[in-house]
């Protein structure tokens, strides 16, 4: 088992990941720390947190006969964090969260995986297996964390300090009882950067996320209107947010990913909020194939750009594009427009009643 683990180590860089390690199934400790989170209803409505019961926590119940599950880790980061930070609240253009750039990580690494889990049969035969990336009742970073990944930082990502958090993971069920790994020790010390630049105040202690004020939930995972008190803390964000991580002290050792499969697609690294918003869902459905962006609809996108409009600078520009949705015929995305005019209308008032103060000057 020793043997095949290195191996396993070995097809797995071979494949694309870049680190791999392995842990039993014991999330004991995480099971009560589940329950207390849902307990304080911080997942709001992604009622499917509840729906596996102790599914989620007990892999063995999930896929009977697993004894050891294989984390795997795969870098994206499609930019230096630099060009990414400049464009967090620009007054013009969009904000992508960057793993949403290129192409679909689920479909990618779950190909990686199945890969992997053939070269496994060659060299044993037969064996229990399922592959998982983010897309069942699975704890992925207390896994991962487990099998020495990295440790599960206040912002609640996981983080390694030899290579930040800019990574996916994805999993490997086995009933193999392979050697497992250590854990690493928590690097965050006093450290809270992530804790004071979330915009919404989402982490609300330290390894502690409330999703309900959550950028990356309320922009992807609500289904339903924008609570307006968090519009404007969402700032250009159209989908997910990056702030944690763009200002962990730990990502300073992050490097740009080489998969191009995650390079950024259709300009939306660097887009204008117009632009976005006159896509028509045609062209919305042509620039999102393969995207993960396609998960949350047409309309939901719609309505998150409409936020970021009505943060941005004021132009006859934005003031057009919003106009020609201003009778959407989305009860909700009309709702959001006009919030995102009476925005402007109040910006223009104040500007000109600023004007009529300020004294002349030659």
């Amino acid at each position: 088992m020793a043997a095949l683990k290195a191996e396993i180590g070995r097809w797995s860089t071979e494949l694309g990941f870049q680190q791999t390690g392995v842990s039993d199934v014991d999330l004991g400790a995480v099971e009560a720390r589940l329950d207390a989170w849902l307990e304080a209803g911080f997942h709001g409505t992604m009622d499917y947190m509840r729906r596996h019961g102790t599914k989620r926590t007990r892999p063995a119940e999930l896929v009977p006969g697993t004894l050891r599950v294989i984390s795997v880790r795969m870098d994206y980061l499609p930019e230096s964090q630099t060009t990414a930070a400049g464009l967090l609240d620009h007054d013009a253009k969009a904000y992508v969260s960057r793993y949403a750039l290129g192409r679909d990580y689920h479909k990618v690494l779950r190909g990686r995986l199945r890969k992997l889990a053939g070269r496994i049969r060659e060299a044993v035969g037969d064996f229990g297996y399922r592959v998982f990336v983010d897309s069942a009742p699975v704890m992925e970073k207390p896994l991962a964390e487990r099998a020495g990944l990295g440790w599960i930082g206040k912002h609640t990502n996981l983080i390694d300090k030899d290579r930040g958090s800019w990574f996916f993971l994805g999993e490997l069920y086995t009933d193999l009882p392979l050697p497992v790994d250590a854990p690493v020790s928590d690097h965050c010390g006093s450290c809270r950067a992530c804790i004071d630049v979330c915009p919404t105040g989402a982490i609300v202690a330290p390894y502690q996320l409330d999703a309900r004020r959550c950028i990356s939930y309320l922009t992807i995972e609500l289904k339903t209107s924008i609570p307006v008190e968090f519009r404007k803390a969402i700032g250009n964000r159209v989908y997910g947010c990056d702030d944690c991580q763009l200002f962990c002290p730990w990502n300073k050792f992050a490097e740009p990913t080489g998969e191009s499969d995650f390079a950024p697609r259709h300009g939306l690294d660097d887009i204008a909020l117009t632009e976005l918003f006159g896509w028509d869902e045609t062209t919305w459905l042509e620039k999102t194939e393969g995207s993960a962006i396609r998960r949350i609809g047409y309309e939901r996108w719609l309505r998150n750009i409409a936020v970021a409009l009505g943060n941005a600078r004021t132009s006859a520009a934005v003031v057009a594009a919003l106009r020609r949705r201003e009778n959407s015929e989305s009860p909700m995305v009309a709702e959001h427009v006009a919030w995102a005019l009476a925005e402007h209308g109040a910006s223009a008032a104040r500007s000109s009643r600023t004007c009529q103060r300020e004294p002349l000057r030659s």
